[in-house]
């Protein structure tokens, strides 16, 4: 008897904070729906967590966690201690961390949905941070929303952060990687600043257009210079850039700003969609760029558009294999469409 209350003063008190068995190596791990504290433990072992799945399984009995297991995405390290794991893999015992990975080019609302899914903030209080007037003035930011100051990047967060904390650190991402980039592309952004007047923010508008149309890194450079042939070109009339990632971004930010943009389902452009002017982010009816960014850019569509391709392109349509076909006429790139969009017809 006297045996077995040592062991449990032992599990309790001596375990939790017992010496990890690692080196620092983390692992992103999915526990499964009702996932019972042995097979927890023995996932945990199997990725070299911890150094004994039963020791780990009697602990999470001793705490009674069976009803509090969590489920989905986990970040667990081999420096953890038992104490630190139970957080991890339980819920009540302490906010989990949570490795989120923002990829380039996801709007704010995707990353309010993944931020929601992994249990790190709401989506709608994320969604209205990114939306305040005060927090965007405090970071000096002229943009309507933080839509492309959300630095795509891997974060390590905790659950229930406050969502001002998050937007906090992903600006200030923005501002730690971005403002090099700025000043090591000082001559562009001047040119920039001389023949059309911008600053770095119109810079992050345009670089979340490059950002939605380019598949391929060697490609990017070459797109911003198309959109920016079209808005220097004295030949070029009306100055519209011509995107669909804009239009669907304007319904997506603002349904209900006209009828086909309520009528969008969220993937397909309509004709409406194109032809539709009370949408402030169709260029397709409005000149120049957008009132704002249509996507969070990562570091290679800034650079594009700081140090573009020099060509004579005005077009470019999708050939396939996530590639383009550029023209530098409106007949070539007739031709192109043909070839590539209707199959020679």
């Amino acid at each position: 008897m006297l045996g077995a209350v040592a062991a449990v003063a032992w599990l309790m008190i001596v375990y939790p904070h017992g010496r990890p068995p690692g080196r620092g190596r983390e692992v992103q791990l999915e526990l499964p729906e009702e996932a019972t504290v042995g097979e927890v433990a023995r996932l945990l072992a199997a990725e070299g967590v911890i150094d004994s799945e039963l020791l780990f399984a009697a602990y999470l009995r001793i705490l009674g966690v069976e009803d509090r297991l969590r489920s989905g995405p986990i970040l667990v390290s081999d420096r953890m201690s038992p104490a630190e794991l139970v957080r991890q893999v339980a819920e009540g015992f302490g906010r989990g961390r949570v490795r989120v990975v923002i990829p380039e080019g996801f709007t704010r609302f995707e990353i309010a949905e993944r931020l929601e899914r992994l249990g790190v903030c709401g989506a709608e209080p994320f969604l209205a941070e990114t939306a305040s007037p005060a927090l965007l003035e405090a970071r000096g930011l002229r943009g309507p929303t933080f839509e492309g100051y959300l630095f795509p990047d891997t974060y390590e967060l905790r659950e229930d952060m406050a969502p001002r904390d998050v937007v906090d650190r992903m600006a200030e991402t923005f501002e730690r990687r971005v403002r090099p980039l700025a000043e090591e592309h000082a001559e562009g952004l001047g040119r920039l600043r001389r023949e059309l007047g911008w600053d770095l923010h119109e810079v992050v508008v345009l670089a979340s257009i490059v950002e939605k149309e380019s598949a391929v890194d060697d490609e990017r450079p070459i797109i911003a210079g198309v959109f920016l042939n079209r808005l220097r070109s004295d030949a070029f009339r009306p100055k519209r850039l011509q995107a669909d990632p804009t239009v669907s971004y304007g319904c997506l930010a603002d349904p209900g700003v006209s009828d086909p943009c309520a009528a969008f389902d969220g993937r397909d452009i309509t004709r409406a969609m194109l032809r539709d002017a009370d949408n402030p982010y169709n260029t397709y009816r409005h000149e120049m760029l957008p009132p704002g960014p249509i996507a969070n850019p990562g570091a290679a569509s800034i650079r594009a558009v700081l140090a573009p391709a020099e060509h004579d392109y005005l077009y470019f349509v999708a050939r396939g294999g996530g590639r383009h076909a550029f023209s530098a006429t409106l007949g070539d790139h007739n031709a192109a469409v043909r070839e590539h969009v209707l199959g020679g017809r």
